[in-house]
Formats: structure tokens, C-alpha cells, sequence
């Protein structure tokens, strides 16, 4: 088993981080985080011209996934350029309608699937708990700018008519509401809970992708900034406890990068366990918030100010180091498919 990427993949990177660094990406963050979500729709649609979304959607659906392989690299570099917006949620969004239609209901998927892979439509997805907590719905990322807000409870996918209070996490451009009760209800029985567990699955891979690019991202910031900023005429990257720093990040991410797309390449045979996603998971999540950790200890007090593009990365590690699967989550599954 080969994790390196094609040379079709590494093009594909590279052409998603050429177009994003030229969309004056950050400005559509501060905007998004501000009430005014005009330039991320902007971003948005040209991420699904550029194929994003429907790496998530079957080619029935005018789709050309599901390709998580392919997903996990377009991720990485959403994560890179800290894109706003649920991309995560509409991809679970994606995976949950289409394995329900392979399941043998594809009716939701006829009415939504073909808006989302052409970025006509956002979407956002919530999946209630097990156990005690079946009946709690978690709280949805951009429930109020999201088109179509979905949730799963149990065994029933609905519709939801609305959301209550937003809520602002530690990243102000990640905006969270519980959904509406009510609504319509699009599925049904078995095939709904199959197929939420699948769209969870993806979540963790998109989510763990993005935690890599962001804190590859965190990384090169302050690789750039260690060798500008001088102390006692001496740039402070020279220094042995600064570059022992650095090394440790860079350690750090350059091993979360093999088990995410390790992680991938089973999704994409199909025989990806759960601890493997859990372990990709957890993995980059870490190592991203400890790139942020890093980021903000090289750069001082300047780095939480912002003026400093640096801080609409610093916010972003740790939501997403505790999205679709927070640490301890993702550790127990490990130890529970390794027992």
C-alpha cells in the first residue's frame, strides 16, 4: 500500500493553493467572522468549480467521488488557507445523502446532491449521540448561513426549519447553533444510522485534513518570522531552543501526515477501520494545535492581534483539534480496536 500522491493529485494541491492564495483568503475570513458572508460564498463557489465538493458525491449525482484520497489532499490546503465556512459538514453532508441512496433511498439525494457538488448550495449536519445522550443534537457549524441544515436522530434524517441562539467558538469565523426541532423528514429506518456512521467517517478525514494544513500553515509563518525577528543582532530562529522547537512541530505533523492518508487510502478500499480514522484523527489534531502553540510562543504577545493574519490560524487548531471526534474520543476507539 502506497500513501505517496499521484502526480494527478499533487497537481491538484497545487492547483487549489494557487487559486486560494490569489482569493485573498483571510479577507473573506475577517468577513465571514463579521457578519458578512459574501466573500466566502464567493470562495465557495469557486472551490466547487474547481471540483471540491463533488469529490464527495457518486457521478450519478453529477458528482465524481467518492475519492477520499483525492478529499484529503483538497482539505490539507483548505486548511492551509484557513477556509471559512461548514466545507466540512457539507462533505459529511454529501457522503450521508449518497450512501443512503446506495442503501436504497435516494430520494433526498435526487433533490440535494447535485446542488452541493456544484456549490449552489451549502449544507451543514448534525448527528444526536448514543447511548444516554441519543436524543441530544449537537450544535451545528453555521446552522444560519448553511442552505439546507440536516440532522440524523437515530434512525430519521430531517430537515430542520431553522436553528436557535448562535454561538461563537474559539474561532470567531466558526459559528455554532443548535438546530430547530421539526421539520421535514427525509428518511427513515436502518439505512439513515448506516449511513450516518459513513458520514461521520468522512468528517473525521476532511476535519483531520484540515487540521494538517492548518498547522503546516502555523509552521511555515513561523519558520518566515524566526528568521526576521532579531535578538541581540541575531535572528531568533539561530537560536538552539527556537530551531528545537521548529524541528519538534515539523516532527510532529510530518508524522500525523502518513496515518491521515493512510487513513484515506482504506476509506477509499473500503476497509478502513475506525481506529484508523480515530488515530488520524487525533494525531493531527494535536499536532496542528501544537504548530499553534509553537506559532504563539515565537511570535509573543503580537501573535494573538488581528492586525496579524497569524491569529485567523492560531483560532482555528483547537475547534478543529476537538471537531468530529475530540482527543479523548478518538484515543478510546484506538485503544478499542487495538484490544
Amino acid at each position: 500500500m502506497s500513501f505517496l500522491p499521484t502526480d494527478e493529485q499533487r497537481a491538484f494541491a497545487r492547483s487549489l493553493d494557487a487559486m486560494l492564495g490569489s482569493a485573498d483568503t483571510p479577507a473573506a475570513v475577517r468577513a465571514w467572522a463579521a457578519g458578512d458572508p459574501g466573500p466566502g460564498r464567493t470562495l465557495w463557489r469557486r472551490l466547487a468549480e474547481a471540483g471540491v465538493f463533488a469529490l464527495a458525491v457518486p457521478e450519478e449525482y453529477e458528482g465524481v467521488g467518492p475519492l477520499p484520497v483525492e478529499l484529503a489532499h483538497a482539505f490539507v490546503e483548505l486548511g492551509r488557507h484557513a477556509v471559512p465556512g461548514p466545507v466540512v459538514e457539507t462533505v459529511a453532508a454529501a457522503v450521508l445523502l449518497g450512501e443512503l441512496a446506495r442503501l436504497g433511498d435516494p430520494g433526498p439525494a435526487k433533490r440535494l446532491l447535485p446542488g452541493l457538488a456544484a456549490g449552489e448550495r451549502t449544507a451543514t449536519l448534525a448527528i444526536a449521540g448514543t447511548g444516554a445522550v441519543r436524543h441530544v443534537v449537537p450544535y451545528a457549524l453555521d446552522a444560519d448561513r448553511a442552505d439546507t441544515v440536516l440532522v440524523v436522530r437515530g434512525e430519521e434524517l430531517w430537515r430542520a426549519p431553522g436553528h436557535g441562539p448562535v454561538r461563537i467558538s474559539a474561532d470567531p469565523a466558526r459559528r455554532l447553533a443548535r438546530p430547530a426541532p421539526g421539520g421535514g423528514l427525509l428518511a427513515s429506518g436502518p439505512a439513515v444510522a448506516a449511513a450516518a456512521r459513513n458520514a461521520r467517517r468522512w468528517a473525521m478525514l476532511a476535519t483531520a485534513a484540515q487540521s494538517l494544513g492548518v498547522g503546516l500553515a502555523l509552521l511555515d509563518r513561523t519558520v518566515v518570522y524566526a528568521r526576521q525577528r532579531t535578538q541581540f543582532g541575531t535572528p531568533v530562529g539561530a537560536f538552539q531552543a527556537v530551531k528545537h522547537r521548529l524541528a519538534d512541530t515539523l516532527l510532529g505533523l510530518e508524522f500525523a501526515r502518513p496515518l491521515l492518508f493512510g487513513a484515506a487510502v482504506g476509506l477509499a478500499d473500503g476497509h478502513a477501520p475506525d481506529g484508523d480514522l480515530a488515530a488520524a484523527k487525533v494525531t493531527t489534531g494535536e499536532a496542528g494545535y501544537a504548530a499553534a502553540r509553537t506559532a504563539l510562543q515565537i511570535h509573543g504577545a503580537v501573535g494573538y492581534t488581528e492586525e496579524l493574519a497569524l491569529s485567523l490560524w492560531l483560532r482555528k487548531a483547537r475547534p478543529l483539534r476537538d471537531a468530529w471526534g475530540d482527543p479523548a474520543t478518538c484515543r478510546a476507539a484506538v485503544l478499542g480496536a487495538s484490544s
